[in-house]
């Protein structure tokens, strides 16, 4: 059970119900957005996970970027991250435990992986090869992608949000 409740719509803020209008012209908001909108400040700034996401499909395809994301919550125990991008995985046709991974999907769930498992073993060597495929501004997309996916785990875990 949720530690803290989604908020109802009724009960926001002036700020966080634009905050909810903006983004439900897009997307359902689910648990975690709700939960989130408790503060518009904290939706906006953990919502900066999809502007991430977009700069990311920019060069990276949309399947590379859900093994990622897959990746880093599956390595981070998130149940509720893991499960929808499991989902999006599944809407792919794509079961992670068989595909047959291209040296690009290799080199991110290896990343994503580490990142979320301890970054302090994201290790030079590691680093390196992940340059034979993006430029320096795409590391840091794809570094602050994982740092955001990472940031959703844990509010996930620790507010035992469901999907």
């Amino acid at each position: 059970m949720a530690r803290i409740e989604p908020i109802k719509y009724e009960n926001m803020s002036d700020e966080a119900k634009a905050a909810y209008d903006e983004y439900a012209k897009k997307a359902k908001p689910n648990n975690m957005k709700m939960t989130l909108l408790h503060s518009a400040v904290a939706f906006d700034v953990m919502n900066g996970f999809h502007t991430l996401c977009n700069e990311a499909k920019k060069f990276l395809s949309e399947l590379d970027v859900n093994l990622f994301c897959y990746a880093i919550s599956f390595e981070n125990d998130c149940m509720a991250c893991s499960a929808v991008f499991k989902a999006f995985l599944d809407e792919q046709g794509v079961d992670f435990d068989t595909l047959i991974l291209t040296p690009v999907q290799q080199v991110l769930v290896s990343f994503g992986r580490n990142v979320a498992d301890n970054p302090h073993e994201v290790y030079e060597d590691q680093l390196e090869e992940m340059k034979e495929f993006f430029t320096d501004e795409q590391l840091v997309v794809i570094t602050s992608l994982a740092a955001m996916m990472v940031a959703s785990n844990i509010f996930n875990t620790v507010m035992d949000i469901g999907i």
